[in-house]
């Protein structure tokens, strides 16, 4: 049997395409297979405005009949705007650990940027907000929430191919409940802090979550321009996020800082929904429906999955009223695990308070490049 790959052109080969990891990680112990419905609108360009901006294709590789691997190539015009070079992007490998199925899919990455007269390629990167790199250290412990997981072997895929490491992202974690112990100074600094610059903290009003989510935005695309990858997320991608958001997020923990009514920062943390889906392999049948309806009060992992202060309020500890808050709200509750992904490795304003907070490094994400 020979190795063939071809492009995505129908339902039924998007269906293939969406449906493989279940095929590949069914014995893989660690992964927590996403929602089926929520696959399907990644991949979906009338439901996923990421990707329905980008210039894509999706490949899939069978050997003979059996489908054995695949990956996605694009380039976003925002991205290019911003970055100034168009770039190619690579997202969705997965393959076996075969040599020659990692070759045909890269190969296939290769001509298509050549195709498109790019001469650069960097991944993965996914058609989802903060889903870069392939895992590259703690592979012992489940994915959360909205992170990826990959096996080890993908690191050796693209190395052996050519690839060369350009970023790594970290995820820092706390075991117990008992480790988040707030420092004495931060609480005492909280109320001068609040005093000093009129801050006032809110959770997100969920009835007008679409609005708080697009102040949000405008926080992360300010708070974040100077970083290396920043793409800025537009109004119409806040809304999908704002939708999605709602399966999963808690007001309490999902804060905003606002002066005078003009949101200044903010923070995001979410319930591990994945406690939930273990075990379901991304159906949403009765059980699951009921996990998710009558069981969230029982999560005790948490992801602080972004933090952003604009620029003219940064260096002002106003994150220290975000950690005080988060403090209050999860010290009442059954936490057994907390986790802070992403952080580039290079962002010492970020990590040095994280590692100070208590917090240790379990994984990392590791982004590639690869010259055409």
């Amino acid at each position: 049997m020979r190795l063939e790959i071809s492009t995505v052109r129908n339902k039924r080969d998007l269906a293939a395409y969406v449906s493989f990891p279940y095929t590949l990680y069914r014995n893989d112990p660690v992964w927590i297979a996403p929602l089926r419905t929520e696959e399907k609108k990644k991949f979906d360009p009338r439901r996923n405005r990421y990707l329905g901006r980008c210039d894509f294709e999706h490949f899939l590789l069978k050997h003979g009949s059996r489908v054995v691997g695949r990956v996605s190539a694009f380039v976003d015009p925002v991205s290019t705007e911003c970055w100034g070079t168009p770039v190619a992007l690579f997202g969705s490998y997965e393959t076996y650990d075969r040599p020659e199925y990692a070759e045909a899919l890269l190969n296939r990455v290769v001509q298509w940027a050549a195709e498109k007269k790019l001469s650069l390629i960097r991944g993965p990167m996914h058609f989802e907000s903060q889903e870069w790199g392939f895992l590259y250290s703690g592979f012992e412990t489940p994915p959360m929430v909205m992170a990826p997981y990959n096996p080890p072997c993908y690191n050796e895929h693209v190395t052996r191919f050519g690839f060369r490491k350009t970023k790594d992202l970290l995820v820092y974690d706390l075991d117990s409940p008992n480790e988040y112990v707030l420092p004495d100074r931060f609480s005492e600094l909280c109320d001068a802090i609040e005093r000093k610059h009129n801050i006032t903290v809110r959770p997100v009003n969920m009835k007008r979550l679409r609005e708080d989510v697009r102040k949000i935005v405008d926080v992360s695309n300010a708070s974040t321009s100077d970083n290396w990858g920043f793409v800025p997320v537009t109004p119409e991608e806040a809304d999908d996020i704002a939708d999605s958001l709602k399966q999963v997020v808690d007001p309490d923990i999902v804060m905003l800082a606002e002066v005078d009514g003009t949101a200044v920062g903010y923070l995001i943390v979410l319930p591990d929904i994945n406690q939930l889906l273990a075990g379901l392999n991304g159906r949403l049948l009765p059980r699951a429906l009921w996990r998710i309806l009558f069981q969230r009060k029982s999560i005790s992992r948490f992801r602080v999955w972004a933090l952003g202060i604009i620029p003219e309020y940064q260096r002002k500890a106003i994150d220290t009223l975000f950690y005080k808050r988060l403090y209050d709200v999860l010290g009442k509750r059954n936490m057994t695990h907390i986790e802070a992904n992403y952080v580039l490795e290079d962002n010492m304003a970020m990590n040095n308070p994280i590692i100070k907070m208590g917090f240790s490094e379990s994984k990392r994400y590791r982004v590639y490049e690869l010259p055409v």
